[in-house]
This record gives structure tokens, sequence and C-alpha cells, in this order.
């Protein structure tokens, strides 16, 4: 039986991913769960799985965890803080981890299940924009698999060459593969058909509405200006080792083409399923297998159509972010990230307008000084700096005029 670590584990991933896992429990044991501050949820979690470990990273949090496992008679050992994250990516029973914490906060855990050599499925992007070569270069050091799970990513793992033995710092090769481009598909979120006048006036509720996609707050924000798919392609860059002039974005609305490979031959190869996570997940469990995840088949005849369009650059700024990003290189991809993640949340706040997020991304990047990136605390180091420009951005802005009542 396959023991399986879960960080992240109340979030959507979290979530879908325990809902495969409990359909195989003869395959599959949950060792650990791991959430920030959701005690409510993560305590039914135990009691339904009854892991041999859980983390809360916030240590009140874990204490009141803690405390209710044990009125419920579960033995299950509770750790707190930051580093208990890595820990639990290290854990000799789990052999499977499922990296889902969302954002920066999940980097450091990230990298010491790469190093582990374990099966990592990786959910969270932000580890691959902020510190793609480091990542990579644990995974290829320790013999780690790394399994992308980004509905796109997992599409492009699935339509790769691939053999039993391969990890992803083989198969990610794509020169070695004849691959000619990716395709990396997008929805195009909420406002695709919005008149470009009233985005001024969007609100976080409507800004997490995504017509296709169950998603946390952060990564619908995302979705909805595109960055989503920015930081996408980074992330396609480091796992599948292409330029990005050979990545192209193409809007999809209905989520039903995750993602595309093109061959040098002419052969296109895509990966078709219904909009739910739990599918690459599943993939990523029982790879090279396949197992059932609970997804509903997909009926192309009730899809009736597919769509195909090019992405409007000028309604969402934030696409042109990221190939700059990449082509500076270096910490430059981990400024862009930590400048969206604090305008992104002070949106959700209410501190900023929909429309002044790019803005703040750009004069961040334009403000804040990358460098090679060498190390760990390089990273965190940049990554900190980036931040505290983004805050400042986001209280300038919040004093406007136009960004207070827009």
């Amino acid at each position: 039986m396959i023991g399986v670590a879960v960080l992240g584990a109340t979030g959507s991933v979290g979530e879908s991913t325990l809902d495969v896992l409990g359909r195989h429990p003869d395959e599959f044991r949950v060792v650990a769960l791991a959430a920030r501050r959701n005690v409510d949820r993560l305590a039914e979690q135990c009691l339904q799985f009854r892991p041999a470990y859980a983390a809360m990273t916030d240590p009140a949090c874990a204490a009141t965890l803690a405390a209710r496992l044990a009125d419920a008679g579960l033995p299950t050992r509770v750790l707190a803080g930051e580093r208990a994250l890595e820990e639990m990516a290290i854990l000799p029973e789990a052999q499977y981890v499922m990296a889902a914490i969302v954002g920066a906060a999940g980097l450091r855990s990230t990298l010491a299940a790469a190093g582990s050599g374990k099966r990592l499925l990786l959910a969270n992007k932000e580890s691959l924009v902020m510190a793609g070569p480091l990542v990579m270069q644990a995974v290829r050091a320790s013999g780690a698999q790394l399994i992308p799970i980004d509905s796109e990513h997992n599409a492009i793992f699935q339509c790769l060459p691939q053999s039993k033995d391969q990890s992803m710092a083989v198969c990610g090769e794509g020169e070695s593969a004849g691959v000619r481009r990716l395709l990396l598909t997008a929805s195009g979120g909420p406002f695709l058909n919005w008149p470009a006048a009233e985005l001024g006036s969007v609100t976080p509720e409507q800004a997490c509405a995504h017509p296709n996609w169950v998603m946390g707050r952060k990564i619908s924000v995302d979705s909805a200006t595109l960055m989503n798919k920015g930081l996408e392609l980074i992330e396609a860059c480091a796992l599948f080792g292409l330029p990005p002039e050979r990545i192209e974005i193409v809007i999809h609305p209905q989520s039903i083409v995750h993602s595309l490979v093109e061959y040098l031959d002419g052969s296109v190869l895509a990966q078709l399923g219904s909009p739910d996570m739990r599918t690459p997940i599943a993939q990523a469990l029982a790879w090279p297998q396949r197992i059932a995840s609970g997804v509903q088949s997909l009926d192309l005849i009730k899809v009736g159509k597919l769509e195909f369009r090019a992405p409007d650059a000028a309604r969402f700024p934030c696409l042109a972010l990221a190939p700059a990003a990449i082509r500076q290189g270096g910490l430059m991809p981990a400024i862009l990230n930590a400048a969206n993640e604090v305008a992104v949340q002070a949106f959700l706040d209410g501190r900023l307008n929909f429309l002044d997020i790019p803005a703040v991304i750009e004069t961040v990047m334009n403000d804040v000084s990358g460098g090679p990136v060498t190390d760990l605390e390089t990273v965190l180091g940049v990554d900190a700096l980036a931040r505290e420009a983004a805050q400042r951005q986001v209280a300038a802005r919040s004093a406007s005029p136009r960004s207070a009542h827009a």
C-alpha cells in the first residue's frame, strides 16, 4: 500500500485528492495531512482518514487540532509551524507527496519533497515560478518523479512520450522528444466577454466566480486576470525544457481540451476531459496505470463544439508580464510572483482595484533588482523585497481617487 502525504489538504486540490484517495483504500493510505488554519475541516479529515501525522502552520490552530483529536481518541501526532510542512514532505512512510499549498508558502516543502526522491505531485506552481532551477535540480539529484497536477501541464505530460522509469526531469526535455511547441489552453476566466469599460468595477465575488472550475480564491483571481496562464507559461518552461517562444497560449472557453503538444512531424496530441481536478490527480497517483477518479464521463455530443481564439493582450495585460520575466531570467519570475500575490490579496481585501493588479506587478518588476537563482535563501530574500515594494504600491493606489472609487 502506498503512503501519501497531502500538503494543503483543506484547499480545493487537497479536497479533490482526498476524494480520489478515498475511492481506493486498498491501494493508498493517507499518512499525513497539513493545512494552515482551517482547524474544523482538517479535524474532519483526520477523523475520516486517521493519518499518523497532521500539521498546521499556525501554532494556535495546531494546539486546537491536537486537543480535538485527543478528545476523539485519535493517536494522530500533530506538528506546528512552517517547518512542520517540510517534515511532512520527507516522512519515510509517505512515498507520494501532494504539494497543494498555495503560493510561496509551499516552496520549502516542495523543495524538501523534490530532494527526498519521492513521487511529487506538484499543484504548487509558484514553486517552479520562483525557483524552477532549484526544484528541477533537486528532482534530478534525488531521482524523484515529478508529475504536474495543473490540468494544463498534466495534459502535456500525458501527451509526451513516457516510460515507466522516467522522471519529469527526463521526459521534460522537449527537444529530444521531437516537440515543436506546446499549446496551453485558457478558459479566459469570468471576464472573457465583458465590456472592457466595466472591468474597473469588478468585485472579488465576480472575479472568483469561474465559469468552469471550482478553485480557491487566489487562483480564481489569477484566472480572471489571466496571470494564472502567465505563471503556467513560466512553469511549463521549467518542466518541459522549452523557451517561451515555443509555448503558445490559446483561449478555449469550454475547458475541455486541457492542452496540446505539436510534434515536428505535424502531429498534434491533445488531452480532453471534463473540467475536474480529480482527473489529473488520479492520473498522477496511478501513473503509469489508470484508476477511477469519480469524474463524469465526457459527453462530446452534449458539449457540441470546441472554440479556440487568441488571447486579448490589451484586455489582459498580465499575460505580457510573464514572458518579460522569463526573458529577464534569474529571480525576476520570483519578483513577479511575489508582487502578484500581494496585489491579488489586496484586491480580495477590497484595497485595490481589479485593473490596478497588473500595474502593481509591472511597477515592482521595474523597481526591484533581480539576479541569478543561486539558492533558496536568495529566492526568499528577493521575495520579501518584492512584497514590501508591492505593499507600498498598493498603499499608494488605495489612497488614489481612481482606486478608491472605480
